[in-house]
C-alpha cells in the first residue's frame, strides 16, 4: 500500500521508452494563438490579461537591465503553472514532482544571475557575500556562512517546488482512498470526507499556480541583486 501511494511520481514508459519528454511537450499545444484581428475571442481576452499582469508582478522589482528576462521568466511561469496544473487531472503524471526536473530548472537560470553580477559589476556582487560593518573576527566565518546560503539557493528552489506538490498529492490520494474505504460502512463519514477531499483539490489548484510564481519571483529576485 504504502509504495502504491508513491506509484504516481514514477516516470511513465511506454514500451520501455520513457514518457517524461511527451508530459513536457503536450502542455504547449494547449496555448491558443495569439490571433492578429482585433477583435478576439474570450479566451485570448483572458490570457492576454493574465499574462500582462503576471510579467507585471515578476518584473516590478527589477530595474530596467533586468527587463531583458520577461520573455524567459513569463514564459518560465505559464509553463510551470500549466504542467503543475495539469498533473491535478486524474490519470496523469505531473513532472515537476521530479525533483530532477525541478533542479534542471532552477540551477541553469540560477547560475545566470551569478554570472551575469560577476561579468558586470563583479565588486557588488562579490561584497554580497561580507555584510558592511562586520567586526573583523567574524569575517571568515560570515563569509564561509554567506557562499553556503548563495549556493543552497538553487536548491531551495528546486525541493521547495517538489516538496509542496508532492505533499499535495500525497494528501489527495490518501483522502481519495479513505473515501471509498468508508463509504460503504459509514457513508456520513464518506461524504465529510468527500467534502474534505474537494476542499484540497482546490487548495492545492492554488498551490500549483503559486508555487510556479514563487519560482519566477524569487529568481526575479536573484536577478535584481546582480542586475
Amino acid at each position: 500500500l504504502t509504495l502504491s501511494f508513491f506509484d504516481q511520481f514514477q516516470s511513465p514508459t511506454f514500451l520501455g521508452i520513457p514518457l517524461l519528454a511527451l508530459a513536457l511537450t503536450l502542455p504547449l499545444l494547449l496555448f491558443p494563438t495569439p490571433s492578429p484581428q482585433w477583435l478576439s475571442n474570450r479566451l485570448l481576452t483572458l490570457q492576454s490579461w493574465f499574462i500582462s499582469r503576471a510579467t507585471y508582478s515578476v518584473l516590478s522589482p527589477l530595474n530596467l537591465g533586468g527587463h531583458k528576462w520577461a520573455l524567459m521568466l513569463t514564459s518560465l511561469m505559464l509553463y510551470l503553472i500549466t504542467l503543475n496544473m495539469l498533473g491535478l487531472l486524474p490519470y496523469t503524471f505531473t513532472p515537476t514532482t521530479q525533483l530532477s526536473l525541478n533542479m534542471g530548472l532552477a540551477v541553469p537560470l540560477w547560475l545566470a544571475t551569478v554570472i551575469i553580477g560577476l561579468r558586470n559589476q563583479p565588486t557588488i556582487a562579490l561584497g554580497h557575500l561580507l555584510p558592511e560593518g562586520t567586526p573583523l573576527p567574524l569575517i571568515p566565518l560570515l563569509v564561509i556562512i554567506e557562499t553556503i546560503s548563495l549556493f543552497i539557493r538553487p536548491l531551495a528552489l528546486g525541493i521547495r517546488l517538489t516538496a509542496n506538490l508532492t505533499a499535495g498529492h500525497l494528501l489527495i490520494q490518501l483522502i481519495a482512498t479513505a473515501t471509498f474505504v468508508l463509504l460503504p460502512l459509514m457513508p456520513t463519514v464518506a461524504i465529510l470526507t468527500a467534502s474534505l477531499l474537494f476542499l484540497l483539490t482546490s487548495l492545492e489548484v492554488l498551490v500549483a499556480m503559486i508555487q510556479a510564481y514563487v519560482l519566477v519571483l524569487l529568481l526575479s529576485l536573484y536577478l535584481q541583486e546582480n542586475v
